[in-house]
């Protein structure tokens, strides 16, 4: 699997271009990303804990309560290897110790096999206990990689095969042995086997979409907590210049008093005037800090198309120009908003993929409403694959539309970046929708972001979550007051 970013949603090749800005790589613990160390050897040894004790309590009642006849010696042997196997766990290695892929597969197949020779010496595929050949398969579906989880399942499936063949039968009380017909012995052969691939499969395709989208939200995490920490920033910058401008006037002011009164004394006034001048120096580099393209700005109201230019100012200079547009009878009208990193990053996120795919230009622009906001964002290139248009969103979207060679694409993507963008612009109130251009607008890819206006005028509160829901499906889209014009290729 390649290196995950939260930059990265590569569902088509981008174009040779300046490199984008330098992602933030993210190593989250996904178990199916190859990783060291995949699951606690103390959760395994509970796990054995328990059949041991479900093992020896059904020999208890079978030989003793139901007077099955069977090797009970033997077969508690058998129960105590897997029990002195856990003893040497838990004496040899710590509890917190983490077990890697092939550490799981041993342990998963030890047991599978002691399993399957308890089962050997107590009727084979004739003994109802048989079903529980689907347990570590099921276990190791949820925590190993497909290849493992596929190998352990023919292993199991092979032994279900062999014990339904060769075992050691079971004698009732009278004597005789207990063996099913041939037709319920096949029967519940083939349960067995289509169990153990339907639950395998099923468990590991659940637990790996689980993982997957854990990962993908630590990465939204760690994208949001990165801008969070520039607004932290401003917030230091702007309360330094707030509280240091009044004693460093108060210094100035004092300096200068000093400067005149030490008019006699040359040198003890050329010190006054450098305290003075360090003084307004200090000022200066504050009220720099202070401007818009520094703290205030991560702090204040902005408006909206100050907010879309800050959003594209990392990929101006990429070598794909950038226009936006924003409609020409309300250009003095534009809405106020306030500036939140969600919706900084999920915006950036955007354009950064409209610029990897672009073939000349990137589009984005605006219109509004009193109650609704829409932004697109729009580039000319390939625009989305057909096939993914309904996943477009999910983590980890893979692309798997194969080459005329039948190569697997090198810069085969992930979507994570779309992820990252669709979830913190959903936070802010947004509805997000993926499409392709018509071809007489330009073609290309289009995103749509529609937000209530209240969404990023005003603090987000239950009632305006609500108001804004119903908006959404009340009006759909905002009309077409705002005068948008479509671009053309």
């Amino acid at each position: 699997m390649p290196q995950l970013c939260w930059l990265d949603n590569c569902l088509m090749p981008p174009r040779d271009r300046k490199p984008p800005v330098k992602p933030v790589s993210v190593a989250a613990g996904n178990r199916f990303a190859g990783q060291e160390e995949w699951v606690w050897l103390e959760t395994l040894t509970r796990v054995r804990w328990l059949a041991v004790a479900g093992q020896a309590a059904a020999l208890g009642v079978a030989y003793a309560v139901i007077k099955l006849d069977f090797p009970l010696l033997v077969c508690l042997a058998v129960v105590a290897v897997a029990a002195l196997a856990n003893m040497v766990n838990q004496l040899v290695f710590p509890r917190a110790r983490r077990l890697s892929e092939v550490e799981v597969f041993l342990t998963l197949l030890f047991d599978l096999l002691q399993l399957a020779l308890l089962l050997y010496l107590t009727g084979g595929l004739n003994n109802p206990f048989a079903l529980l050949l689907l347990a570590p398969v099921t276990v190791g579906a949820t925590t190993l990689q497909a290849r493992a989880t596929l190998l352990l399942a023919a292993i199991a499936v092979g032994l279900a095969s062999l014990l339904a063949k060769v075992n050691r039968p079971m004698l009732l009380p009278d004597g005789t042995a207990f063996v099913l017909p041939d037709l319920f012995l096949l029967g519940f052969w083939a349960a067995v086997v289509i169990g153990i691939l339907f639950l395998g499969l099923y468990s590991h395709r659940v637990a790996r979409e689980r993982h997957a989208l854990a990962e993908a939200l630590l990465a939204t995490q760690l994208a949001l907590a990165r801008e969070q920490k520039l607004t932290d920033l401003g917030s230091i910058v702007a309360a330094a210049a707030h509280e240091l401008g009044t004693p460093l006037a108060t210094i100035k002011l004092t300096a200068a008093e000093l400067k005149e009164a030490l008019a006699d004394q040359p040198e003890l006034a050329a010190d006054a005037e450098l305290i003075r001048a360090q003084a307004e120096r200090c000022r200066s580099i504050l009220r720099t800090m202070g401007q818009p393209e520094g703290a205030d700005q991560m702090l204040a109201r902005t408006t909206l198309d100050a907010l879309l230019t800050e959003a594209s100012a990392p990929h101006a200079d990429r070598g794909c120009p950038i226009e936006l547009r924003l409609p020409e009878e309300g250009r003095r009208f534009v809405p106020e908003v306030i500036r939140r990193p969600e919706i900084l990053h999920g915006l950036r996120n955007l354009i950064q993929n409209a610029v990897d795919f672009a073939e000349n230009r990137v589009l984005i622009s605006a219109r509004w409403t009193e109650d609704l906001v829409e932004v697109v964002v729009r580039d000319d290139g390939p625009g989305f694959p057909p096939q993914l248009l309904a996943r477009i969103g999910e983590p980890f979207l893979r692309n798997r539309r194969p080459l005329a060679s039948g190569a697997r694409r090198a810069d085969e993507g992930l979507g994570l970046g779309l992820f990252i963008a669709k979830t913190l612009l959903e936070r802010s109130g947004a509805t997000l929708s993926f499409a392709n251009a018509p071809q007489a607008a330009g073609g290309g890819a289009e995103v749509r972001i529609l937000w209530p206006r209240a969404f990023l005028a005003a603090e987000q509160t239950p009632a305006v979550l609500e108001a804004g829901r119903g908006a959404r499906l009340a009006s759909g889209e905002p009309s077409s007051a705002g005068g948008e014009t479509r671009a053309k290729k």
